[in-house]
This record gives structure tokens, C-alpha cells and sequence, in this order.
């Protein structure tokens, strides 16, 4: 019985003893794997769940986690992962708006969400192969018949962030899956021999359909580490051939002094993505090791839509280009193709592309072109040479006195001035213009450079219309879970700084 997604990544490893995951404690098989996916798959059928019903999981990283994931697939359940962090109240609006009809949690978050149910079912795992749901699998049979599903049929369901209001489900199919780590596989040359160092979380496209499905379409294995550590990491770096990793990851690697080019030497590849990484951090990592890092770009509703080179030249602050069989166009607000060149929103088409949002069809009308163009929300540019640049996100654009101002060309002249770790550039409520530019900046030492100095150095490259009225320092930015800068937050926090 065909079932696309679970056939290519899965099914074709049924039986091989090859390593499927390292972790603390011995090593996990394919084959081992695949059983404790099936027994999943007949829990979860015991419990009435069947094709289309939605599972939620809000619980620690764990192989049993990803068991569940394949035991979704193979049984045409629609997956749900959950932000760990996520209040009881955000789970009660996941759990109504989607109609889970079964939600696994960590055991200690049990009696805190049980009013957050609704008419949902509530399991538990944890992140050593314990709780009910474990349990549940551990006296179920190993053999299960894969249920028939098509390239079209959702697949997963996973919420965007809900920064600029209500939270949306985007409907992720079988084929925007499957298309994607096969494309991402072949593009960066993963194969068997691959050994992915994973550090991140699984309940985010990042760690779960780029790291993890890239590593089954190869049939390569992963080191498996419960979150990131920066000894660890380096520790196994000599065993491993490729990092994927956040901005941040490569940041606080770059502050440990065991990262070297010998500790390296045998990598194969290093991989950023989620958030933008800093023209000065690329460099800094190569000065360092040797190694040039790949940056790829993508969002929850595409997938991932562009990479760098893997042969060639990666570029700092760009993302490459687009993926085979993706289309990218910088357009206009009316979705007219702008020239070469020229800033402007960027908009995807493809097998990458979702199916919409949840029981928002207003909504994903609104954001998806008459022609299958998805409108990102993100702005950027194509050079000459094709290398696409993120410039910022629509939102995040300041219009000062009717002049457009791109906070991220501000952040890369800030970012580069002695003294400052990074920068964040935000518009902020002004009488006369409407709103002025506000710089936002972690410093690399105690006391921080004076807001005159950074300005005025500033200066030197920005004209005055883009040089911000005022520098605050933090002691960090803040981030949400994969290291990408909320400037939602700081927009709030400073509107009134100006006046």
C-alpha cells in the first residue's frame, strides 16, 4: 500500500541494523527504530486514533518522539509538534483550534494542562522512554499495515509563531515533506556515511523535517543530543561529518576555545539557518576553522526555498539560491516581478509550498497569489550574480518621512563596529516622521562604546535619514527557541522612547 512519505524515508531501511541514532548510553538501529515506530503506530490505533486525526506533542526531545513522528506518517495521523515552552493556555488554543484528539506531554506537565484539554485524550513521555505512552507502546505488537495515503494528504501541522496576532496551523502535506529532503539531501551531498551532530529541538521544521528527514532520505545517522552544549558539541565534533545549527550555535561555538581547525578537520559541512547569520560570525568561523558556513534560508509555510553552494562560493549575508523545482520571485505589493537588483517581498512557488493554513481560508487567500505564489512577509534582493539577500521581514521595514529604511543595512554597519556583539534596528513611534530607526545593541565588553561614538562611526557609512535617534544597550536580545531576534517584543518595550 503506498504511502509516499513513509516509503522513501522510512520503509527502506525495515531490517538494517545500520545506525540510525547515537545517543548517551549505546546506539539505535534502523531496524530497532522502525519496530518501536510500529509499535507506536498500534498503541496509537488502540487509543482510536486513525487517518486525518490530529496528535499534539508538547514533551522532551527523545527518540521516542521521533518513533511517534514515524508511527504518525505510517498511520496518515496528522502530527502536531508543540513548543516546549508554551504556556497551558497557548496548548488549550492548539488543542481547540486543531480538534487533537490526543495530546502526549512530559509526566510533570501532566496535572498543569489537564484544564487545557478540551475533549482531547492525555498521555505522557518523557525524555528517558518513560510514561504512559511508552508504556502503551512497549505491550503493543511490532507489525502494523501502512495505511494508504496519497502525495496531496496532510501530513503534519505545525503553528507559526503568532507574533503579529493569532497563531496559524500550516498544513504541511506529504509531498512538501518528501520534496524537500530529497532535495536537500541531493543539493548537500548527504549520504550513508554521514554523521549529523543534532542539537536542535524536534518540535520545529529545523530539527525535525530538515535534520531529521534529510538524515533518513540518506540513510546517514545522527549524534543525538538533548539540546545544545557547546562541550558536547566540540567533543564529538571529531566523529561527526556535518552541524546544523542556529546562529547562535555558531556564536557561542566560536567563544569556546577547543573549536579548532584540527577539532574540525574531518567535518564535512556546517549548516545555519532559522535566523540570519552575521556577515562578522561567518568570517570569524572560517578564520577559525576553515570551514565556510553553508546558510540556507526557509520559513514554516515553504519549507526551505534556498540554499548556498554547496560547490561554489557561499556567500556571507546571502542565502543562495532557490532549491531545484522552487520558484522565487522579488516583487512588488501588487506581485509584479521586480528587476534585478531591486528590494522587494519575496515570494515562492513549489512542491516546498504548503496547502494553506488551518481553518483560515481567508487567510491563506490573502497570502497566496492567484498564480501559486506564497507572499512570504520577508523582503529581499537578487544580485547580479543570482545570490538572493534577506533584507528584513515587511513588518519590520521603518518609513521615516516617506523615506524606506531597512533595519538590516543598518545592523550590518553596527555589527561591525568594534565593541558591538549585534545589533538590533526597530522603528519606533515619531509626531513628525511617522517613526525614526532605534538601534538596540549587546556589547562585547563592559562598558559598552558610547552611543555617540557607535553613531558617529555610524555615520561614516549611513545617511542621515538611516542613522538611528537612539543606541540602547542590552545584555542580550531577546530570542524565541531557535535564536531568531523578537522585535516584536523590543518594538514594544521602546515605542514611547522617542515620543
Amino acid at each position: 500500500m503506498p504511502n509516499p512519505l513513509y516509503d522513501e524515508l522510512f520503509a527502506r531501511h525495515a531490517g538494517s541494523d545500520a545506525p540510525f541514532a547515537f545517543r548517551d548510553g549505546g546506539t539505535l538501529g534502523y531496524g530497532a527504530f522502525l519496530d518501536r515506530a510500529a509499535r507506536f503506530a498500534n498503541a496509537l490505533a488502540r487509543m482510536g486514533l486513525g487517518p486525518g486525526d490530529r496528535l499534539a506533542v508538547q514533551a522532551p526531545k527523545s527518540l521516542d518522539m521521533l518513533a511517534i513522528y514515524a508511527a504518525c506518517i505510517r498511520s496518515g495521523i496528522v502530527f502536531l509538534p508543540l513548543n516546549t515552552g508554551y504556556t497551558p493556555a497557548e496548548i488549550a488554543f492548539f488543542l481547540q483550534d486543531s480538534g487533537a484528539r490526543l495530546l502526549i506531554c512530559a509526566p510533570d506537565r501532566a496535572e498543569a494542562l489537564l484544564g487545557a484539554l478540551g475533549g482531547a485524550m492525555l498521555e505522557t513521555l518523557d525524555a528517558t522512554g518513560g510514561g504512559s505512552m511508552a508504556a502503551a507502546a512497549d505491550a503493543a505488537p511490532a507489525i502494523f499495515d501502512t495505511v494508504t495515503r496519497e502525495p496531496g494528504d496532510l501530513a503534519a501541522l505545525l503553528y507559526t509563531s503568532g507574533t503579529t496576532g493569532r497563531a496559524k496551523g500550516a498544513m504541511l502535506t506529504q509531498d512538501n515533506l518528501l520534496s524537500n529532503a530529497l532535495a536537500l539531501a541531493d543539493l548537500w551531498r548527504f549520504t550513508a556515511s554521514d554523521r549529523l551532530v543534532h542539537a536542535l529541538p524536534i518540535f520545529h521544521t529545523h530539527g525535525l523535517f530538515v535534520a531529521v528527514n534529510v538524515t533518513l532520505a540518506a540513510g546517514g545517522a545522527m549524534i543525538f543530543l538533548p539540546g545544545f552544549d557547546a562541550d558536547r558539541i566540540v567533543a564529538e565534533l571529531p566523529r561527526a561529518t556535518v552541524l546544523m545549527g542556529v546562529p547562535t550555535f555558531y556564536s557561542r561555538l566560536l567563544a569556546h576555545p577547543g573549536l579548532t581547525s584540527d577539532r574540525t578537520r574531518d567535518m564535512r559541512l556546517f549548516i545555519s539557518g532559522s535566523a540570519p547569520l552575521s556577515a562578522a560570525t561567518h568570517r570569524a568561523f572560517e578564520a577559525r576553522t576553515g570551514h565556510r558556513i553553508l546558510e540556507r534560508y526557509g520559513m514554516t509555510e515553504t519549507n526551505m526555498t534556498s540554499s548556498n553552494p554547496y560547490d561554489g562560493a557561499r556567500r556571507a549575508g546571502t542565502v543562495g539560491f532557490p532549491l531545484p523545482g522552487v520558484e522565487l520571485r522579488i516583487a512588488d505589493a501588487e506581485g509584479r516581478a521586480l528587476p534585478e537588483g531591486e528590494i522587494g517581498g519575496i515570494e515562492v512557488r513549489g512542491p516546498n509550498v504548503f496547502a494553506g493554513y488551518w481553518n483560515l481560508p481567508d487567510k491563506t487567500a490573502q497570502e497566496m497569489r492567484a498564480d501559486g505564489f506564497f507572499v512570504t512577509g520577508d523582503l529581499g534582493r537578487i544580485d547580479e550574480e543570482g545570490y538572493l539577500q534577506i533584507v528584513g521581514r515587511s513588518k519590520d521595514l521603518v518609513i521615516s518621512g516617506g523615506y524606506n529604511i531597512y533595519p538590516k543595512e543598518i545592523e550590518e554597519v553596527l555589527d561591525a563596529q568594534p565593541g558591538i556583539a549585534e545589533s538590533a534596528v526597530i522603528g519606533v513611534p515619531h509626531l513628525d516622521l511617522g517613526e525614526v530607526p532605534v538601534a538596540v545593541i549587546v556589547a562585547r565588553d563592559d562598558p559598552a562604546p558610547a552611543p555617540e561614538t557607535i553613531l558617529a562611526r555610524a555615520a561614516e557609512k549611513l545617511a542621515r535619514y538611516k542613522l538611528p535617534r537612539r543606541v540602547i544597550a542590552l545584555d542580550a536580545l531577546p530570542r524565541n527557541a531557535m535564536g531568531k531576534v523578537q522585535k516584536a517584543e523590543l518594538r514594544d518595550r521602546f515605542r514611547d522612547i522617542v515620543g
